[in-house]
C-alpha cells in the first residue's frame, strides 16, 4: 500500500501494539540467534548469583558535631548512644531531616526559610558563591549514623558499600573502623563504592557513621542558581541511596550497549557492549565474561591483575552475533515505539558466578548537525526531530518522592513535550527508567554560576574531582537511550585543557551521544561552534517577540549574545515568556491570607534571584494588557491569560519556524518551591495557563497564526502523511459577529510545516477580536484546533533597549474591552466512572448564549468547595466556547485522590456565572 521504506510505512511499523512485541523476533546476520524486542521481558536473576543488595534507608539518627564529643572510633561502635539525635530516612540532607521531623517549619510556606537559622545570605543571591557564617549551624561537620543487621550469607564474599551521592566530603567509619577520609570523598557528583570485606560483621551488628562536611562556595556542589533560594546547609548530606552489595572476587558494573545504525533503512544494527570490571583481590584473577541479549550469547576469557579496575568490550567485528538484521529500534514520544531489551551480563571465577548486573537498552542512534542558521539539528534513528522540552528543577532540599515524579513524567507526555533538560541536576535511576520507557529526551550536563564554571580558581583536587564526577555520571547515563547529548558547560564553555579532559573521558567510556561544549553559542578552540544559544528572554516578552525577532536581526537592537538573538531560530537551550503566576489557590497556599494582597514582598521571595527578585516586568505587562487588577483573584485569573497565550506563542513560532529552528527549552519545566516564576505546572501540580498553552501548541496536528504577518500555518509533528484535511478559518468581532470565514483543503505531510494563507485586512473589527481555527479529517473529526484574542493596538517591541532577559514592550495590545463581554451561564453536566486504580470525570459544556464564553476552567474538587484533587490529566482547559458550542472535556486521576467523597466539578471562567 506504502512504498518500501517510506515515513507512511515506517510510521505503521513503528505503531504495532507494544503488547504483541513478544511475538517477534531479530534475526542476526549470521542466521541462528534471536533477539527478543520485548519491553517487559527481563532475565530473573539466577538464585546462585552473590549479589545481594541491602538498602540503608531506614533507623538514620544524626546530630551536629559540635553536640557530639565522640569521634568517628566511637560514634561508630554500638557502645555509643546517640541520646537526643534526630531520626532520619536516608536519603535526606540535613535540613530536610530536620524539616521532616518538625524541629524546622514549612520552608515553603511564605517566608518561613528565611527565618531559618543560617539564612544569612542577601534575598536572591546565588548562595553557593557565598561563605557560610562561622554561626551557621551547618557549618559544622554532621553526623549520620545507622545500626543494622547484615545477613548471614554475607559470609565468605566481597561486600562493597555504595553511596549514590554524598554532599560534600565526608568521613566513614564502619565498627570502629575509618574506611575512608574526607579526602578519598569529596564531590556531590561522585559515587562511591568501599570495599568494607573483613569489617562488616556477617550475621551481627553493624554501627555506620558517616561524618560529612558541607560544600564551600569554591567547592564543585550543588546550586539553584536564581530559579529559587537554597537552603542554609547548601544541600549538604547523604542526599542518595546508601546500601550493601556483594560480589565474588570481581564486581561487574555498568553494563552498555551503545548502538550504530545504517539510517534510513535501519535494517542494520552493530551492537557495541561493554561493561566494567572490578577486582577486589589481591591477586590475578583470571574469569570468564558473559553476555545475553534474548537469546544472543557472547562471552570472553579476561585477567585482572590485583585490584584492577577495568572496562571490557565486545565489539560487531569481533563477536559477529552481535550484528542485527531489522531490529525493533527506540524512539522518542511521538515518533514510534521505545522498545527496550535485555541485558545479563556475568563473570565467572574458576566456574563459579563471580558477580551478575542486568540492563535494559534501546537500539537506536543519536547524531546532530550544524545547520545553514548555524542550529544544531538533531536526528534519532536518522529522522529529524525538533527538540521542545523544558528545563528540570528538583525539590529545593533534594527530597525524592517516586509518585511525583511519575506525575511530572505523565504531565510532560500529556503536553507534548520531548525533551527534558537538566542543568547540573543529574537524576535518579527512576528518573532514568522513567525518561526511557515513556519516550522522553533528556539534555545532561552540568550547572553554571558557580564554582563549576570559576575554571581560574580550580586547583589540581579540584581538577580530579571534576574529572572523578563526570567519569561516574557517564558511566551511570550512557546505557540510557532516553539520553540526547551532554553538556560540558552551561553558560560558558570549559577552558581548552578542561574540554578536552572532558573529551577524553567521554570519548574513553564510550558515550554514545552529540557532546555540545556548552548551552551558549561561545565557540572553543577545541570543539569550535556549539550550534546552541542560550539568549533568552527570561523575563515578560510580548508574544510577538518570537517570530519578529530573525537572524537578520532588528533595527537598532544591541548586540545580541554569540549564537544569535533569542528569537526561533536555531536552538534555544533556555528562554522563557517571563514569570508564571498560578492559580488563586497555588498563592493562597504559597503566601497565605495575610499576604495575599496587594503584591508584597513575600510575593517576591516566591520569584527569583538575581534580575528575577520581583514580577514586577510581568505585572506591569498585565496591568497594561488586560487592565488593573484590584484582587489577588483578578491578578491571578489575567496571569492565566498573558502566560497561556506567552507560552503558546514560543512553542508556536518554534514549531512554525523547523528545522531553521531546531530546538527550545521553555526555562523551566517545573519548579523546587512554590514559584511565581518560569513553569509549565506550579509546585503543587496544579496545570494551570503555561501548561495548557503548551499543550495547545504542540499538538501533533496544529493550526497556528503567525503575529508577525498575520498568516494561517498547518504544522505536522507527527511522522506520518495526513491527507484530506480542511482548515476553518473564522474571525469574530467581540459582540460574536462573524468578519470573516475561510475554508482550505489541504494535506500534511510528515514533519512538516506549511503556510496556507495571510489573512486579509478586515474592516469594522472590534478592539479586541478573535481568530478561530479548526483542523478535520475527511470525515469531519476534529483533530487540530486554536483560538486567539488579539488587539487592533499593535503591540511594538523596544529592540534598542534588549538586554540577555528582557526585550522591552514599546506599546502594549490592548484586551481590557474583554472586561465588556457579556456574562454567561453555561450549562454543566457530568459523570465519573472507574477504571481500575483511575478515574475519569467527563464534562459536558455547552454555551447556549448568543455571546462568547471566554477562558472557561475547569476543576474536579473532593466534593463540593473542597480542595481540587491533583494530579490531574485534562483532556483540555481554559477552553472558550462560541455562541451554540457544546463540548466534552475529560478530566483523568487517581481514584484514590477524593477519599470517600464524590467528586465534584467546578466551572468558572472571564465572563462566566
Amino acid at each position: 500500500m506504502y512504498p518500501k521504506g517510506s515515513k507512511m510505512n515506517r510510521a505503521r511499523r513503528l505503531a504495532f501494539p507494544r503488547r504483541l512485541l513478544a511475538q517477534f523476533f531479530v534475526v542476526s546476520i549470521l542466521g541462528s540467534h534471536l533477539l527478543a524486542a520485548n519491553p517487559a521481558a527481563s532475565n530473573s536473576p539466577d538464585p546462585s548469583t552473590p549479589t545481594e543488595k541491602l538498602i540503608l534507608r531506614d533507623h538514620w539518627t544524626l546530630e551536629s558535631s559540635a553536640k557530639v564529643a565522640a569521634q568517628g572510633e566511637i560514634v561508630s561502635t554500638a557502645a555509643f548512644v546517640p541520646k537526643g539525635w534526630h531520626n532520619a530516612t536516608v536519603p535526606t540532607t540535613v535540613v530536610a531531616a530536620l524539616v521532616a521531623d518538625k524541629t524546622l517549619p514549612d520552608p515553603f510556606f511564605a517566608t518561613n526559610l528565611r527565618q531559618f537559622p543560617g539564612m544569612t545570605y542577601p534575598i536572591g543571591a546565588n548562595f553557593s558563591n557565598t561563605a557560610m557564617q562561622p554561626d551557621s549551624p551547618y557549618a559544622a561537620s554532621w553526623w549520620y549514623r545507622n545500626q543494622f543487621a547484615a545477613p548471614a550469607s554475607y559470609a565468605g564474599k566481597t561486600v562493597w558499600l555504595n553511596f549514590k551521592g554524598i554532599n560534600y566530603r565526608a568521613n566513614v567509619w564502619l565498627n570502629g573502623k575509618q574506611i575512608a577520609n574526607s579526602h578519598d570523598i569529596a564531590g556531590a557528583w561522585r559515587t562511591y563504592e568501599l570495599s568494607v570485606t573483613g569489617v562488616l560483621k556477617p550475621d551481627g551488628e553493624n554501627v555506620l557513621a558517616v561524618q560529612v562536611f558541607a560544600p564551600t562556595e569554591k567547592d564543585l556542589a550543588i546550586t539553584f542558581v536564581d530559579w529559587n533560594p537554597a537552603p542554609p546547609d547548601k544541600n549538604m548530606g547523604l542526599w542518595r541511596e546508601v546500601y550493601l552489595s556483594t560480589s565474588g572476587p570481581v564486581a561487574l558494573r555498568y553494563p552498555t550497549v551503545v548502538s550504530k545504525l545504517n539510517p534510513p533503512t535501519n535494517d542494520r544494527a552493530e551492537l557495541t557492549v561493554t561493561a566494567q570490571l572490578r577486582n577486589s583481590s589481591a591477586d590475578l584473577v583470571s574469569g570468564v565474561l558473559k553476555g545475553r541479549i534474548g537469546d544472543v550469547t557472547f562471552d570472553a576469557a579476561v585477567k585482572l591483575n590485583p585490584h584492577e579496575t577495568r572496562d571490557f568490550t565486545f565489539t560487531p567485528a569481533e563477536y559477529r552475533q552481535l550484528v542485527v538484521a531489522n531490529p525493533r529500534l527506540w524512539w522518542p514520544a511521538q515518533m514510534g515505539e521505545h522498545n527496550l531489551y535485555p541485558l545479563t551480563m556475568e563473570f565467572y571465577v574458576g566456574g563459579a558466578l563471580s558477580d551478575r548486573s542486568e540492563a535494559e537498552f534501546g537500539i537506536r542512534q543519536i547524531t546532530s548537525e550544524i545547520n545553514a542558521t548555524g542550529g544544531r539539528r538533531f536526528q534519532v534513528n536518522g529522522e529529524n526531530i525538533l527538540i521542545r522540552g523544558g528545563g528540570w528543577t528538583p525539590d529545593l532540599m533534594l527530597r525524592e518522592n517516586s509518585q511525583r515524579l511519575h506525575d511530572e513524567f505523565r504531565y510532560v507526555r500529556d503536553m507534548g513535550l520531548n525533551t527534558i533538560r537538566l542543568e547540573g541536576k543529574l537524576e535518579t535511576q527512576e528518573f532514568f527508567d522513567l525518561a526511557d520507557h515513556e519516550g522522553i529526551l533528556v539534555m545532561a550536563g552540568w550547572c553554571c554560576c558557580d564554582f563549576w564554571e570559576n575554571w581560574k580558581s580550580w586547583k589540581p583536587q579540584d581538577y580530579e574531582i571534576a574529572q572523578q564526577s563526570l567519569r561516574d555520571q557517564i558511566y551511570r547515563l550512557r546505557s540510557h537511550p532516553s539520553l540526547v547529548m551532554w553538556l560540558n558547560g552551561s553558560d560558558n564553555p570549559p577552558p581548552p585543557d578542561v574540554e578536552r579532559m572532558y573529551l577524553d573521558i567521554e570519548k574513553q567510556l564510550l558515550w554514545p551521544n552529540p557532546v555540545v561544549s556548552s548551552a551558549t553559542g561561545n565557540a572553543t578552540k577545541v570543539t569550535g561552534n556549539s550550534g546552541v544559544k542560550m539568549t533568552g528572554p527570561y523575563e515578560y516578552i510580548a508574544p510577538s517577540y518570537w517570530e519578529q525577532d530573525t537572524p537578520q536581526g532588528q533595527p537598532n537592537r544591541k548586540e545580541c549574545n554569540p549564537g544569535g538573538c533569542g528569537g526561533a531560530y536555531g536552538f534555544n537551550t533556555e528562554t522563557s515568556m517571563g514569570p508564571a503566576v498560578p492559580p488563586l489557590e497555588s498563592i493562597r497556599a504559597m503566601v497565605g491570607k495575610d499576604h495575599l494582597w496587594p503584591i508584597d514582598g513575600v510575593w517576591n521571595y516566591h520569584a527569583g534571584g538575581g534580575e528575577f527578585k520581583t514580577i514586577q516586568v510581568f505585572s506591569d505587562a498585565l496591568a497594561h494588557r488586560y487592565g488593573k487588577s484590584d484582587s489577588a483573584e483578578d491578578f491571578a485569573s489575567k496571569s492565566q491569560l498573558q502566560t497561556y497565550e506567552g507560552v503558546r506563542a514560543m512553542y508556536e513560532a518554534y514549531s512554525r519556524n523547523k528545522y531553521r529552528s531546531t530546538g527550545v527549552i521553555q526555562w523551566m519545566l517545573n519548579n523546587g518551591w512554590p514559584s511565581m516564576i518560569w513553569h509549565l505546572y506550579d509546585y503543587y501540580l496544579r496545570p494551570a495557563g503555561g501548561y495548557f498553552g503548551a499543550k495547545r501548541a504542540l499538538e501533533a496536528l496544529h493550526p497556528v497564526y503567525g503575529y508577525d504577518d498575520r498568516s494561517i500555518w498547518v504544522v505536522s509533528s507527527q511522522y506520518d502523511d495526513v491527507n484530506g484535511l480542511k482548515l476553518s478559518t473564522k474571525i469574530y468581532n467581540l459582540d460574536m459577529t462573524e468578519k470573516f470565514s475561510r475554508e482550505d483543503s489541504l494535506d500534511a505531510a510528515a514533519d512538516s510545516t506549511a503556510k496556507i494563507f495571510a489573512l486579509p485586512n478586515v474592516d469594522g473589527l472590534s478592539p479586541v477580536y478573535f481568530v478561530a481555527l479548526r483542523l478535520t479529517t475527511s470525515s469531519g473529526k476534529l483533530v487540530g484546533s486554536n483560538f486567539y484574542w488579539l488587539s487592533t493596538k499593535p503591540e511594538t517591541l523596544d529592540w534598542k533597549k534588549s538586554t540577555w532577559w528582557v526585550t522591552p514592550t514599546e506599546s502594549f495590545a490592548d484586551y481590557t474591552a474583554l472586561a465588556q463581554l457579556p456574562r454567561v451561564k453555561l450549562n454543566v453536566t457530568d459523570r465519573t466512572e472507574r477504571k481500575g486504580e483511575e478515574s475519569i470525570t467527563h464534562v459536558t459544556v455547552e454555551n447556549p448564549s448568543k455571546s462568547l464564553a471566554f477562558f472557561v476552567r475547569l476543576k474536579v474538587n473532593k466534593g463540593p468547595q473542597d480542595e481540587e484533587i491533583l494530579p490531574v490529566i485534562w483532556e483540555d482547559n481554559y477552553i472558550s466556547l462560541l455562541p451554540g458550542e457544546k463540548r466534552e472535556v475529560s478530566a483523568t486521576y487517581r481514584t484514590a485522590e477524593p477519599g470517600t467523597a464524590k467528586a465534584s466539578v467546578e466551572v468558572s471562567g472571564w465572563n462566566v456565572q
